[in-house]
């Protein structure tokens, strides 16, 4: 097996237990997102803070709003993927001038 697939397997080996070892570690634990505890926070030192402005659309459910957001990486993580492919690209094509 070559250098590059072994790197590869052992990088996303590494990614899985980094995933995994949290559940692990903290098991019953809530992982709530920062806007929730944000608020909290911001409510413990002024109970009568009222937010600038509502959103415009709310998801219906906690589950939609799970698969914006995963909708939204996979977007993103697609585009800066590409990016990167065509830099190595470009470099690959210049070396073999």
């Amino acid at each position: 097996m070559k250098q590059s697939n072994k790197t590869n397997i052992l990088l996303i080996l590494l990614a899985i237990i980094i995933i995994i070892t949290p559940l692990f570690i903290k098991k019953g634990a809530e992982f709530e997102g920062a806007d929730d505890q944000a608020e909290d926070v911001i409510n413990e030192i002024n109970s009568d803070y009222e937010p600038w402005f509502d959103p415009i659309w709310e998801p219906p459910s906690g589950e939609i709003e799970s698969l914006l957001f995963s909708l939204q990486v996979a977007i993103g993580a697609g585009i800066i993927g590409y990016i990167f492919g065509v830099m190595k690209e470009k470099r690959r094509v210049a070396t073999n001038r």
